[in-house]
């Protein structure tokens, strides 16, 4: 990356980081949603994702969503990984409350796509 100024090479690792953020909340939500999915299974998909967020530099998150996101897995990774192991019964109870809160994120994402004035104004 010596090609590039520091203003692209900003960008990538920005968009880069957002990627990561992004395939995580996807592939959680899979987890959830997935009938088959143990919480072995959860465990070792969700400690890898978020080694991988882990490794990439930190950066400055601008979004009321992008910043919900990661704390959102900072929290979940700390509430069923760190401090807890789960029994399959508490983590299939998990998973419902789980897939309620990604999608109030993804609501939170949908929230900014028609808030221009001029879609909120009436016609008639």
């Amino acid at each position: 990356m010596k090609n590039f100024s520091p203003k692209q090479q900003e960008k990538y690792k920005r968009q880069k980081y957002i990627r990561a953020l992004s395939k995580s909340t996807k592939n959680l939500f899979k987890l959830f949603r997935s009938q088959e999915s143990s919480y072995e299974c959860y465990k070792k998909r969700f400690s890898k994702l978020k080694e991988d967020i882990d490794n990439l530099e930190k950066i400055h998150l601008n979004s009321e969503y992008l910043r919900a996101v990661d704390t959102y897995l900072k929290q979940l990774y700390k509430k069923t990984i760190q401090e807890q192991t789960l029994t399959e019964q508490q983590f299939q109870e998990l998973k419902s409350i789980e897939l309620s809160n990604l999608n109030r994120l993804q609501k939170l994402k949908n929230q900014k796509k028609y808030s221009k004035e001029k879609y909120r104004k009436d016609i008639f």
